[in-house]
């Protein structure tokens, strides 16, 4: 019999939804608009914007120019007159009620977020909890951070689409909590309706945010150059990362450039290969579409035949298809390991590492299929990617110096530890890396050795929670670290000099426990 999409799960009905619940953010047609200048303004830019899921049309994408961009954030810098008046015990107290309305939507937002960003629902609503969670850790928190400081002013954020909630919305309510005004720019592939969900709440409960849509070229010129903006959150790719970091060179502006890096997991002297299988698998949530993913394995020559047998098993027992879709009767979403990539022009990407790869002498060790069973009838697949995996990558691949960003693993193998080391830190600074080895002083030895900002020792390493810092090494990361009282430190300052922790063009400094 063949699969439907749950009907609660329909976009039409999470529309409907979304429509009655902030009727504000629309306009008489039905579209969602931009919070700019403490109101829901229309624009005359529309774009249309396509599910990864299968192609559905779920809305436009209002796009802003330029001028629209400075005229928002000239707006919000003088927002932080009033609100710098506003006590830290009201501040929480605002900030709570939101988190709580994000609480009672949360079911909501998760189904939103799976058509907009492909993730399977299990995981979309995980990263709702987490920044539910996380901004609740902060609120019972933050005196013993903030004791002594203040707001920096007015924040500037550009993130990624593949966490709006847990990475965006709740950096931006810290950075609230803390006491500074926040504009954020929606991620160009996805995040439009979940966020503009999530800021209309905030906005209700008076706090001091704005949210805007455009090209972030267009839009460089507001959200990172303005004198306005007194420090920047960016959360993106290496090429967008560095054109960023040379605009800022030489002004006086605070910023957390979170890039990337090829994330690496080496294996050495290794014998626990039922634990390493269970990362392994778990290590493809989300399609690998994630900074902290491990989309390289780096393997002692003579262990490699054990490896494989660890291995293969794990990438055939994936499942991934349409993250909406039930049998006749069913209740359940499935819970795929992933669904589609972001969209078809990353799958393209993807094709194209791998034939270049093939080409330079690469060898294929598996290649996946997708199962017709898990998808509608003649609906647009072009988004999805099945898990492939290349041997012995040569150095002048693309695939060999650049992030996958998607499943698509590389395995590299080597005779000697020094070629270990040097083959796990190929990308010049990482934010994670890990090391299998049974010898806990030989893994301690490799992984001081890492240019990677958090280490595991036959453990994957991820971003954390809470107090757990993040950052990142070499060009990776660039300006301040952030996660715990980091967080509140980079967006914060005292009346005294102080070196910050982070990676900074003049020094880098590093957090003792990096966790």
């Amino acid at each position: 019999m063949a699969k439907h999409i749950l009907p609660k799960a329909e976009w039409s009905v999470l529309y409907d939804q979304l429509k009655n619940l902030i009727p504000e953010a629309f306009d008489k047609e039905g579209n969602v608009m931009n919070l700019i200048k403490g109101d829901w303004n229309d624009q005359m830019n529309l774009k249309p914007f396509n599910s990864c899921l299968d192609g559905t049309q779920l809305g436009f994408y209002p796009m802003l120019k330029t001028q629209d961009g400075k005229e928002a954030v000239e707006y919000c810098a003088k927002e932080l007159e009033s609100w710098k008046e506003v006590p830290l015990a009201k501040r929480k107290e605002m900030v709570g009620k939101t988190i709580d309305l994000l609480e009672e939507h949360k079911e909501l937002l998760g189904l939103i977020l799976v058509w907009e960003i492909g993730k399977p629902y299990p995981q979309a609503l995980d990263g709702v909890q987490r920044c539910i969670d996380g901004v609740r850790w902060y609120i019972d928190n933050i005196e013993g951070m903030i004791s002594g400081r203040e707001a920096l002013g007015l924040i500037s954020n550009i993130a990624s689409w593949n966490y709006p909630l847990s990475v965006l919305v709740h950096a931006c309510m810290v950075q609230v909590l803390s006491g500074n005004v926040v504009i954020a720019k929606t991620p160009s592939d996805g995040g439009l309706w979940s966020l503009s969900l999530c800021f209309a709440l905030a906005k209700r409960e008076g706090l001091p945010v704005s949210l805007i849509s455009g090209s972030g070229r267009i839009l460089s010129e507001a959200l990172v150059t303005h004198e306005a903006v007194d420090c920047l959150s960016y959360v993106g790719g290496k090429s967008n990362g560095r054109s960023i970091a040379s605009s800022l060179y030489n002004k006086d502006k605070r910023y957390m450039l979170e890039m990337e890096g090829i994330n690496t997991y080496g294996v050495w002297e290794f014998s626990d290969w039922e634990n390493l299988a269970k990362q392994i698998k778990s290590g493809f949530k989300y399609g690998k579409q994630r900074c902290t993913a491990y989309v390289r394995f780096v393997v002692q020559r003579n262990l490699f035949p054990k490896f494989l047998d660890m291995y293969l098993p794990v990438l055939k027992s994936l499942r991934f298809g349409h993250p909406l879709l039930v049998e006749e009767g069913e209740e359940e979403l499935p819970d795929y390991d992933f669904g589609p990539l972001i969209n078809s022009n990353k799958t393209s990407e993807l094709d194209v590492m791998y034939n270049d790869a093939i080409g330079k002498g690469a060898v294929s060790i598996y290649q996946g299929e997708l199962d017709d069973n898990l998808f509608l009838p003649n609906q647009d697949t072009s988004a999805y990617y099945a898990p492939a995996s290349l041997l012995s990558l040569p150095k002048n691949a693309e695939l060999y110096h650049n992030e996958p960003f998607g499943p698509l693993d590389s395995i590299i193998l080597v005779d000697h530890k020094n070629e270990l080391i040097n083959e796990m830190n190929v990308s010049n600074g990482a934010l994670v890396g890990s090391v299998a080895c049974d010898d806990d002083a030989e893994a301690q030895d490799i992984a001081s050795q890492l240019r990677a900002y958090k280490v595991g020792i036959n453990k994957m390493k991820s971003r954390g929670d809470n107090e757990a810092t993040f950052g990142g090494i070499g060009e990776s990361w660039k300006g301040c670290f952030v996660g715990g009282k980091y967080l509140v430190e980079a967006v914060t300052k005292t009346n005294a000099e102080e070196k910050l922790f982070g990676n900074f063009p003049e020094y880098t400094k590093l957090p003792e426990n990096r966790g």
